[in-house]
């Protein structure tokens, strides 16, 4: 059965009543902003994070109704029809208990963060089971539900570099609007509820709670959080990529393929080979080919 979905059945985002849930004393975030259209949302937050760094506070939120420019890994471009994706970046400036700023090596960990913080809103919210598929991306049953990407924001001065992680999630669109066909979206996958106050709401009360507890254990993805299990922990648990015979494309045009085995310290991705060396994959595009046979 093909879904049909008009624009007209496509709720906006409000403003007023997200500020009133997310901005402090109310929640977690410093501010949040709601624009109709935009090219993309982290470079319009990372850029005002660089020209004007005292105006963008830690978790500080831009989030749009319509997105021209996205940008995803290997410089993919997509456009959705209004209303019909949640588009969301959020700036963050880690420093931990002391207001001692994170390593930087930690700051690979803040993109599967987020994506972790997704897939787990969602499945909780609406219903959809959500896996992640390294580095970074949401899916449902193989198919791309959501991506995350982040970047460096640079500070003049000298100061730590801040990340803005932004977020896109097919929310309503169809059948027809789907970017490639394996691509899939809430209202395809019959969620609970496709309304994008609620979902936003969801993410990023997620994502600053996790963000939180990141913060305090000094950005060490393998110490434990309050409830016992760590960062990488949890990502594991959530990974679909572990346990696959993979492909990665790796950038310069080059590829590996091997058993996707373990996340290490940072993040990268380790494949053991055919000949039983292992590699860790830093950056680069996986492709499951299998699941490997226990």
């Amino acid at each position: 059965m093909q879904l049909r979905y008009s624009s007209m059945e496509r709720p906006g985002l409000d403003q007023e009543r997200l500020r009133a849930a997310l901005v402090a004393p109310q929640g977690p975030l410093a501010q949040l902003e709601v624009v109709a259209e935009t090219g993309s949302t982290n470079t319009d937050l990372a850029e005002r994070a660089r020209l004007r760094p005292s105006d963008v506070p830690d978790l500080s939120v831009l989030t749009a109704e319509m997105q021209t420019a996205g940008r995803g890994r290997l410089g993919r471009t997509w456009e959705a029809p209004p209303r019909s994706s949640l588009f969301v970046s959020v700036l963050l400036r880690p420093v931990n208990a002391d207001g001692r700023p994170l390593p930087t090596q930690s700051y690979g960990w803040l993109s599967l963060l987020a994506a972790l913080a997704l897939a787990e809103s969602v499945a909780r919210r609406t219903g959809v089971e959500a896996r992640l598929k390294w580095p970074n991306d949401v899916m449902v049953d193989g198919r791309k539900l959501a991506g995350v990407l982040a970047q460096l924001v640079m500070d003049s001065s000298g100061a730590a570099p801040a990340v803005v992680v932004g977020a896109g999630m097919n929310v309503s669109l169809t059948d027809e609007d789907l970017p490639v066909p394996t691509a899939t979206s809430l209202l395809m996958e019959y969620a609970s509820t496709t309304d994008r106050n609620i979902l936003l709401e969801d993410y990023i009360r997620e994502l600053a709670d996790k963000y939180a507890q990141f913060r305090a254990v000094d950005g060490d993805a393998s110490r434990p959080w309050a409830d016992g299990t760590s960062l990488l922990e949890k990502i594991s648990a959530r990974m679909a990529t572990l346990g696959q015979e993979v492909r990665a494309e790796l950038p310069g045009g080059k590829s590996l393929t091997g058993r996707a085995v373990a996340l290490d310290a940072y993040g990268s991705l380790v494949l053991v080979d055919e000949a039983g060396e292992r590699h860790s994959v830093v950056a680069g595009d996986v492709v499951h080919l299998r699941a490997v046979q226990a």
